[in-house]
């Protein structure tokens, strides 16, 4: 069983960044897809990005496509999400997960969810 912890959350204004980490532990996610989604308050969760298991393939929701952009490195077990020109829309609860089958873009392939990272950006 994989457990994943989120963090560089934090509160920054309109145009700056970000880099949100995601730990594992408990066995290697060297052999995952992993995705991250986001929650604003009142909201749907929703997808942001996924990276496949060697790191040479990132996808992107459209709102975050130039904006966003996914890593990982496995020898640390760590996916990493540097967010830049950040917008207040961005404000949410940004998550991490391991794709377990099917759609990258669907919450429910996912698993593994850790406790999410707040960030706040401010006008």
């Amino acid at each position: 069983q994989v457990q994943l912890v989120e963090s560089g959350g934090g509160l920054v204004q309109a145009g700056g960044s970000l880099r949100l980490s995601c730990a594992a532990s408990g066995r290697t996610i060297s052999g995952y897809v992993m995705g991250w989604f986001r929650q604003a308050r009142g909201e749907e969760r929703e997808y942001v990005a996924v990276i496949n298991r060697s790191g040479s393939g990132t996808y992107y929701a459209d709102s975050e496509k130039g904006r966003f952009t996914v890593s990982r490195d496995n020898a640390k077990n760590t996916v990493y999400l540097q967010m830049n020109s950040l917008k207040p829309e961005d404000t949410a609860v940004y998550y991490c997960a391991v794709h377990k089958s099917g759609s990258y873009y669907e919450r429910k392939n996912y698993g593994s969810w850790g406790r999410g990272t707040q960030v706040t950006v401010s006008s």
